[in-house]
């Protein structure tokens, strides 16, 4: 038992909440609980890396050598690269799962550069997408027959790259990339909306960190989207019946009738575009920003989610300094806007963190 875990024991015990022969008892319960090995977050680094870096290296030594080899050789170190990593992990499933699980993620991860490799070796009909969905159809197989959170975070990853890449070679001549910049804004919300609670699986909690680091960039590129002309209005309705149904209907799946704060989500993600017409440096856009931060803090307070009101509070002050860096830097002098800049960093940040420590102990306080 850790020293910590004992003075919060005698700190209860002297609070009056136990007594000394509850607490006596409570030592004897956790002495005779068998102790979990330690170093759980290291080995989940240590495994990640090393997939990340053998993959890499792999794909590296293959490049280098691709000129040098013949179309027989070629395709049998395509077809090595796959069945190596999945034959290794089976092998590790049992003796060292973390380890299992990351080889099987560098097996589909190599699925990919095999499914390209092939088409340039066989000098197949270029329709990339279609070597986008293959990847996608075989990591969905990976997770079906190992039930990995890694083969279904690659799914998660590869299905709307598929999507996206579709929608873009159909519209090449029109240059109208809205839906989907608009349903990777939403798809970013419903994924960052995965979590319940700390009972969670990994794939939820894999699912709510990808979401945090891709709604930032999402909401950048729709707000700074522009088109010239049209598409035909019935693929314009697909595209944006796309857009807008799939990450609802996502949404329902993960977490049932709660799926209607997604709706104001949805319909945050579709104001933005009418407002910003390819100029995001508009007032009315950052005022827009400023709303969706406000609202997704609201929405973690809501459901105690810490991690809702982080990104709310950093988005914030991120739409701030972007609105004195584009309207209000350029009308100051050099040592005007340099101390305008320190107070806003000095002052903002302090309110912005005393805000998000009063917004955390009120959903805390809301949770008991």
């Amino acid at each position: 038992m850790s020293a910590d875990w004992e003075s919060s024991l005698e700190r209860w015990r002297s609070a009056g909440l136990i007594d000394t022969a509850g607490a006596e008892r409570i030592r004897a319960f956790e002495g005779a609980r068998p102790r979990t090995q330690g170093l759980r977050w290291p080995i989940i680094i240590a495994c990640a890396l090393g997939a990340l870096l053998l993959g890499a290296g792999v794909l590296l030594f293959v490049s280098a050598h691709w000129d040098e080899l013949s179309p027989a050789w070629r395709m049998m170190l395509v077809l090595l690269m796959v069945g190596f990593f999945h034959a290794a992990g089976a092998g590790a499933m049992g003796r060292f799962d973390s380890l299992a699980i990351a080889l099987h993620a560098v097996g589909t991860v190599a699925l990919g550069a095999g499914i390209a490799l092939t088409g340039q070796i066989f000098n197949l009909n270029e329709h990339w997408p279609s070597g986008i969905l293959l990847w996608t159809l075989g990591a969905a197989l990976g997770w079906v027959l190992l039930g990995h959170w890694t083969q279904a975070l690659l799914v998660a990853i590869l299905m709307p790259y598929w999507l996206g890449g579709e929608w873009m070679v159909r519209m090449t001549g029109f240059h109208y990339s809205l839906p989907v910049t608009a349903g990777a804004c939403a798809l970013a919300f419903t994924y960052l909306s995965a979590r319940r609670g700390p009972a969670d699986s990994g794939l939820r909690k894999a699912l709510c960190w990808l979401g945090a680091l891709t709604l930032p960039p999402a909401v950048v590129a729709l707000a700074a989207d522009s088109w010239r002309t049209l598409p035909p209005a019935t693929e314009l309705a697909g595209g944006w019946c796309a857009a807008i149904l799939l990450p609802l209907a996502l949404a329902y799946v993960l977490r049932g009738r709660d799926a209607i704060w997604n709706v104001l989500a949805i319909a945050w993600t579709l104001g933005l575009p009418p407002l910003s017409e390819g100029h995001p440096d508009r007032v009315a856009v950052y005022g827009w920003l400023a709303l969706g931060a406000f609202g997704l803090a609201a929405w973690g307070i809501r459901e105690s989610r810490p991690e809702r009101i982080n990104l709310g509070i950093a988005g914030f002050a991120l739409t701030v300094l972007a609105f004195y860096f584009s309207s209000v830097m350029d009308k100051l002098g050099r040592s005007a806007s340099l101390i305008g800049l320190g107070i806003l960093f000095l002052g903002g940040g302090w309110a912005l963190e005393r805000t998000r420590r009063r917004l955390i102990a009120h959903m805390e306080a809301e949770a008991r």
